[in-house]
């Protein structure tokens, strides 16, 4: 049962975390490596647009009241993680795998973990990610100008700043986590077997770090 009347009654904090939340499950399918999943691809394309679009509405005093808004955004969020758009393609959830020690270890929204987390991936892994990057430039954010790296730099950066808009935090220093609590995260990523996370098994405790220190 899908009824958007009922997130009217969430605050502002809970839509940010549900719009944010769906959008990063859609780039954990997505952002991965080209397997001519044509449909996969248009369908989470699609939705990440929804997403960029609505999420904010939901959050402006003139149209967050808006039915329609509600109901684009919770028919994102379902299409998002009911196994749809991952059907026959390649996942990642390494942001996910390392959000959850943010939250186990700080009580931080899960959602927020995931906007500090997600940016430093794309940047780290901007080389394993290069195609998918670059399509989620030109067809996500309609950026035609530029290099590739440009383009991909470019939507990084645009990608920061929708979670900004969204308010939510993009560093760990947001939430007052610093060089010390990386070394407690990573200790804790270690201890849960979090040693070959991403879509290549190649995200290693050195990468993880990388990620980390990338989003202070």
């Amino acid at each position: 049962m899908l009824d958007p009347a009922v997130t009217l009654t969430l605050s502002d904090r809970q839509i940010s975390n549900g719009v944010v939340d769906a959008f990063v499950h859609v780039m954990e399918q997505y952002l991965t490596y080209d397997v001519n999943g044509k449909v996969q691809d248009r369908f989470a394309e699609g939705l990440l647009q929804t997403l960029i679009e609505e999420g904010p509405k939901a959050l402006s005093p003139t149209t967050k009241d808006d039915l329609d808004i509600r109901a684009n955004i919770m028919w994102s969020a379902t299409m998002a993680l009911n196994g749809l758009i991952g059907a026959g393609v390649p996942q990642d959830w390494s942001t996910h795998m390392i959000g959850h020690e943010l939250t186990g270890g700080y009580g931080i929204d899960h959602a927020r973990t995931l906007s500090i987390i997600l940016p430093a991936v794309m940047k780290v892994k901007r080389d394993d990610k290069h195609g998918k990057l670059l399509q989620y430039a030109t067809r996500v954010w309609n950026i035609t100008d530029g290099s590739d790296d440009e383009k991909i730099s470019q939507a990084i950066a645009l990608t920061e700043t929708f979670f900004k808009e969204m308010q939510v935090p993009t560093r760990l220093s947001d939430v007052q986590l610093g060089e010390i609590e990386v070394k407690d995260i990573l200790a804790k990523l270690d201890e849960h077997g979090m040693r070959a996370l991403g879509e290549h098994g190649d995200i290693d405790l050195a990468t993880s770090h990388t990620i980390l220190t990338t989003a202070l």
